[in-house]
């Protein structure tokens, strides 16, 4: 499959971290720059993530109660026995709410998005061990195109995150090209085949895998007997916008879901 750049990417340019920082040291801060992503090993002990898990396991089991009552267990990229995909939980939980609004997200958003932000998507995804299934290599923006282009995902690992129950691998580079254009596939969507170079981004429990909306990534098959758990958080910059089919942007500021976090620097909460 060859790289080429997203119809909507025209005029990108990568912004390099300035600093300075809040959080992340001057070598994760370039490792971000140059790799596209970094391991904050250790962001939250383990009663904090264990109270998060907790917090997020029943809505996963709805997540899988009502898959299982679609045909073949499936709808769109989503397979009760494969992978689970559980959004907004913000919406649903305060203590969510609370978790993604404090000062480990505020700090890695000030270091690596600017002074004004907002939480633009969160989502639990568990990948289990009774059909093992890899994901295809996709930019989070090539999902939804996203303006400015240059936001920030934070993968936190519920349970140990290794290449045997699918932690996430990444591309190397490619994420200084802006939006690449993707292909759909039975699995989502893909920008790359094959890519040589990739790396694997293991990461404890309690630690977050922090990389750009614009680095090519998967996660590998789960082949151990233990159900994978991660809660992904994602933050862009206040004013930030979808691109919708016909050109139609709309504003990602939904108050419910999308609320700053960032304000001139400063928490908002």
């Amino acid at each position: 499959m060859k790289v080429e750049p997203h119809p909507l990417n025209t005029s990108f340019e990568w912004a390099t971290p300035p600093g300075p920082f809040r959080r992340v040291t001057a070598e994760q801060a370039r490792q971000f720059d140059d790799l596209g992503f970094f391991v904050l090993e250790g962001a939250f002990d383990a009663p904090t993530i264990g109270k998060v898990r907790a917090e997020i396991d029943p809505f996963e089991e709805g997540t899988t109660t009502w898959l299982r009552e679609k045909k073949g267990g499936r709808h769109v990229i989503s397979d009760a026995d494969a992978i689970t995909f559980t959004t907004h939980l913000v919406t649903k939980s305060p203590l969510l709410r609370d978790f993604v609004s404090g000062p480990v997200f505020t700090d890695l958003c000030a270091d690596l998005v600017g002074p004004d932000v907002r939480l633009y998507w969160d989502q639990a995804v568990y990948k289990k061990p009774e059909k093992p299934q890899p994901f295809p290599w996709h930019q989070d923006n090539g999902y939804t195109f996203v303006e400015p282009q240059q936001y920030l995902t934070c993968w936190c690992a519920l349970t140990d995150a290794t290449e045997e129950n699918g932690c996430p691998q990444v591309v190397p580079g490619l994420h200084k090209r802006g939006t690449l254009k993707h292909r759909w596939t039975e699995y989502g969507f893909q920008c790359v085949d094959d890519p040589g170079g990739a790396l694997p981004a293991e990461a404890s429990a309690g630690s977050i895998v922090v990389f750009s909306s614009l680095t090519p990534h998967l996660t590998g098959p789960n082949v151990t007997d233990s159900v994978r758990k991660a809660y992904i958080v994602q933050f862009a910059p206040d004013g930030a916008v979808a691109v919708r089919d016909g050109g139609v942007r709309e504003t990602q500021d939904d108050p419910d879901r999308q609320f700053p976090i960032l304000s001139e620097g400063q928490p908002t909460s």
